[in-house]
């Protein structure tokens, strides 16, 4: 049986101390409520923090096993539709941070992304990257494999921006618009 991915840390994009103005429930009944992205993959989630715990926005949070110092349990995943005002703002913010901190991984996905059938390649559910990018870039990467964005860039002449072609791709499936996930679990 395959395990499913846990996220064992995540960012903060809102915090409602007093939980979501729309709850019907008495002030007293409500918990309050972290909105916040998982750094791995992506995934959007409700946090229900320990009594007496404020955070702020952007405040990275332990959600593994094992001792937490600021979450009490993870409500479980929130939708994007669910999302503050705030929580929202943030999020592309939070997402172009992730990509940039972890450009190896995106890159590997570059140097190492399939065809998902005899039509469709993964390389073509990035935004603006159609056939001829794609037949580039996998002629590129069997001479030598990627080695970071601007290396993109050099190599695969008049390719879209590979990292902000990758941030609207994970705001898209965040957005639940994508048929196939690539990047958000």
């Amino acid at each position: 049986m395959e395990q499913k991915a846990k996220e064992e840390y995540a960012i903060v994009l809102d915090f409602l101390p007093n939980g979501y103005p729309f709850d019907p429930r008495p002030l007293h009944k409500k918990n309050p409520i972290i909105q916040a992205i998982g750094k791995d993959h992506f995934t959007l989630l409700e946090l229900v923090p320990k009594k007496g715990v404020f955070v702020q926005p952007l405040e990275e949070v332990y959600l593994g096993e094992g001792k937490r110092d600021k979450v009490h349990h993870i409500a479980g995943k929130l939708q994007f539709e669910k999302l503050t005002g705030t929580g929202n703002s943030q999020l592309h913010h939070v997402v172009k941070t992730l990509v940039k901190k972890n450009e190896k991984r995106f890159i590997d996905f570059f140097n190492t992304a399939q065809p998902l059938s005899t039509r469709m390649h993964q390389l073509e559910l990035l935004p603006g990257l159609g056939k001829k990018h794609m037949w580039e870039v996998l002629e590129k990467r069997k001479d030598k494999k990627f080695e970071s964005f601007d290396d993109l860039r050099k190599r695969v002449k008049l390719l879209p921006d590979p990292e902000k072609a990758i941030i609207k791709r994970i705001l898209s499936e965040l957005q639940g618009k994508e048929k196939y996930n690539i990047f958000v679990r």
